[in-house]
């Protein structure tokens, strides 16, 4: 729908032109990731910086990091005028919460990611992002850009220790933290033997000690 209602005003013989001018404006300036590059547009080598600041209006990421909703995003740009359209340089930066995936503790990360892309002024299928009503919208670049460059498994300290396999206690908030290893099962019935005898020995010394001949030699 968005790609017609431009054609219809490149053409500007549809009906309702008027209405429908009005909606793409109101919707590209309703973007928070929306820049006019009026004065750039078709003038060949003009060029100027500019930086905006993004409240996230909707977290992306993956299942264990993701920039959240509300987080903000600093993003500093050259726009640069060329023949076929404008070329957009920028950095990226902010922050993204994650999970560690050894401890499970929240922790957060920064994000800093750049990207150069070309805003076409054509909608031919080779170009994958267009001006658009004297506008660039970054929006697209920006989240694949940072999703391609946040971990797959974020970690809150390159030397995690992780979680103890048996009690699920934080290792790193432990020092020194072990148990007692488990005794091989294979071994288990030789080591409850071992306590049999043990047990019967003790009772026969205690026998001997009390019998009348040891309390007569004792004595």
């Amino acid at each position: 729908m968005g790609q017609e209602t431009e054609r219809s005003l490149i053409g500007g013989d549809s009906e309702g032109l008027a209405g429908v001018e009005l909606l793409i404006v109101s919707r590209i300036s309703e973007n928070p990731y929306a820049v006019m590059v009026r004065d750039l547009i078709h003038r060949p080598g003009e060029m100027r910086e500019h930086s905006i600041d993004v409240v996230v209006p909707e977290a992306f990421g993956n299942a264990v990091i993701a920039v959240p909703e509300g987080s903000e995003l600093a993003i500093d740009g050259r726009f640069e005028s060329l023949h076929d359209g404008v070329l957009v340089d920028a950095v990226i930066s902010g922050s993204a919460k994650a999970e560690c995936v050894r401890c499970l503790i929240d922790v957060t990360m920064p994000v800093r990611v750049e990207f150069q892309e070309l805003f076409a002024y054509s909608e031919d299928e080779a170009f994958d992002y267009t001006v658009i009503d004297e506008h660039v919208d970054l929006e697209p670049v920006v989240r694949d850009s940072v999703v391609l460059s946040l971990p797959f498994q974020p970690v809150c300290q390159k030397d995690c220790l992780g979680l103890c396999p048996e009690c699920g206690v934080r290792l790193l908030d432990n020092p020194g933290h072990e148990h007692e290893a488990p005794i091989d099962a294979r071994w288990a019935a030789l080591a409850g033997l071992q306590d049999f005898t043990q047990d019967s020995h003790d009772h026969n010394v205690t026998d001997a000690d009390d019998s009348p001949e040891t309390q007569e030699e004792k004595s």
